[in-house]
């Protein structure tokens, strides 16, 4: 008998940095490793046949860091984008960007436009780049869509509220199960809508330690689980 599989898996890769560190690397290492290491994960989480995979690539909070930082990340972004762009058509994946896009910088931004207008129509795959993403900022950004558009807010549900979200029209918009790196025992509030039932998956080692077969094991984990939904 197979053991179930996740529709959606979403993971937060913590501790590039603190890897960089431990290596006696430039923090910049850190990341580039960390980059190489997400998009083996991506590659592997495909194979095993699950429809979407969200990664959180850069937080709301994250431009607090140095701007020197800042920038180093939003051009390896870019690199990605041109990298995985043939990639994504090959494998029928459709990318689309989670977060505000108004604080992202101009050529970034073309690039992520250009990306999800390409891949637009591609279904078998959906991978979520969550970028200057924060939930509660997403709650907001629903609230202000609802308000600037026709809806009626006295027929506000549960059930079309998530038309409003980053992630509405897509097949699993729900996150099944959430894995974190780097020993950080919190959820820093990705997908807080959407991750209700969300199983989570803790590991002790930084991000550009994963391995597929930490993919294996929380897939392992999250079978054993019984999923109840309040039920």
């Amino acid at each position: 008998m197979k053991k179930p599989l996740p529709n959606h898996i979403a993971i937060i890769p913590d501790g590039n940095r603190r890897w960089a560190r431990e290596q006696g690397l430039p923090t910049f290492e850190g990341h580039r490793k960390g980059f190489d290491v997400g998009v083996k994960i991506a590659r592997y989480i495909r194979s095993l046949g699950i429809h979407t995979l969200t990664v959180w690539a850069f937080s709301t909070e994250n431009f607090n860091r140095t701007q020197e930082e800042v920038s180093y990340l939003m051009r390896l972004y870019e690199k990605m984008l041109d990298k995985f762009l043939s990639e994504a058509l090959k494998d029928n994946v459709r990318i689309i960007h989670l977060g505000r896009k108004d604080r992202i910088p101009k050529s970034l931004l073309k690039k992520i436009e250009n990306v999800e207008q390409k891949t637009h129509d591609n279904a078998k795959h959906i991978l979520n780049l969550a970028l200057d993403y924060g939930g509660r900022d997403e709650i907001l950004r629903a609230i202000k869509r609802i308000h600037n558009s026709e809806f009626i807010i006295q027929n506000l549900e549960e059930s079309n509220f998530a038309q409003f979200l980053d992630t509405a029209g897509q097949p699993y918009p729900d996150p099944d199960l959430i894995i974190r790196t780097s020993g950080e025992m919190r959820t820093s509030g990705l997908m807080i809508w959407q991750a209700a039932y969300a199983e989570y998956i803790f590991f002790d080692k930084h991000f550009p330690d994963l391995k597929p077969s930490d993919i294996d094991r929380a897939i392992s984990e999250f079978a054993k689980r019984q999923r109840r939904f309040g039920k």
